[in-house]
């Protein structure tokens, strides 16, 4: 009777049994398990074993086989020899972010408080270009840049393209793929933050007198934040890391960072170079990522 009691007294503090606890804990871990599993086979084992790769001695090949020295230098070397590179991609992916969130954000409004009855189609299509290639995607945008395409002589007619002027092979045509393929990170999560705000709230501020553009900057904007953070980080990200865009539709004059890795791995066969980039590149982007999610103060993503 006294454990009855016990068990009663419990379950009218709003406390469960220990056992019961144990097994629901116990149940949580299971579920975890598999995707634990999966990231240890799939993410960590590899991640050491390319931090194990980029201290190889550099002078090492297949043939001859590598040592593992510590060469910290590779770092260095990676860092001096390909700066450019390294500068090169977050510039293109800091203006592709720019003009991603240009373009994204009054489309993600216009879907979120304007579209009506035509929001799942507006959605549709910004989704739309996932279900072809990326590869697909980048080589058309190869042939609507081309010197003979549609842009280039609407541009060369209006006088804003010089006669022997061209896109393709250019900084342009490489922003512009950039652009392109990460843009629907960049509307969806802000899509996602206005979907859930309260029309109210607008509605109060222009009853307080506030004019569209104010109430825009002090109600709207503020609270879409963590979707363009997210959007923003969702886009710079793979933009800095991309070397498809690069390699379609640039010159080795524009190639990024990518570019250097993907040729290091699969083309000279110098693991510990690219090993050692792919490392500096992942410290960067974190760096950059902590600072900017800092600076903006979202609560939701520090």
């Amino acid at each position: 009777m006294s454990a009855l009691a016990g068990l009663t007294l419990e379950a009218q503090q709003g406390g469960a049994p220990a056992p019961a606890r144990k097994g629901r804990r116990r149940t949580a871990y299971l579920l975890l398990l598999p995707g634990a599993l999966w990231l240890l086979l799939f993410f960590v084992v590899p991640l050491i074993q390319l931090a194990a790769t980029s201290l190889y001695d550099p002078s090492g090949s297949l043939s001859t086989g590598y040592q593992m020295t510590f060469a910290f230098e590779n770092y260095v070397n990676a860092v001096t020899a390909y700066a450019p590179h390294l500068l090169r991609s977050f510039l293109y992916a800091g203006i592709a972010t720019v003009l991603a969130f240009l373009l994204g954000y009054p489309l993600a409004y216009a879907m979120a408080f304007r579209a009506g009855r035509w929001k799942n189609l507006m959605l549709l299509l910004v989704v739309a270009p996932f279900f072809t290639s990326f590869l697909v995607r980048t080589l058309a945008w190869k042939s609507i840049l081309a010197d003979n395409g549609p842009v280039v002589g609407i541009l060369q007619a209006v006088g804003l393209l010089a006669p022997d002027g061209r896109l393709l092979a250019t900084s342009v045509a490489v922003v512009t793929g950039l652009t392109y393929n990460f843009l629907p990170f960049m509307v969806l999560p802000i899509y996602a933050s206005l979907e859930k705000l309260d029309p109210k709230l607008v509605e109060a501020a222009g009853d307080l007198y506030a004019s569209p553009a104010t109430a825009f900057r002090k109600i709207t904007l503020p609270l879409s934040m963590t979707g363009v953070v997210a959007g923003t980080l969702m886009t710079f990200i793979p933009a800095a890391g991309d070397y498809v865009n690069a390699q379609l539709l640039g010159t080795p004059n524009q190639y990024m960072i990518g570019n250097v890795i993907n040729s290091s791995f699969l083309v000279t066969l110098n693991f510990p170079l690219a090993a050692s980039l792919s490392f500096v590149l992942m410290a960067i982007i974190l760096l950059l990522v902590l600072l900017y999610v800092r600076r903006v103060g979202t609560k939701e993503l520090v």
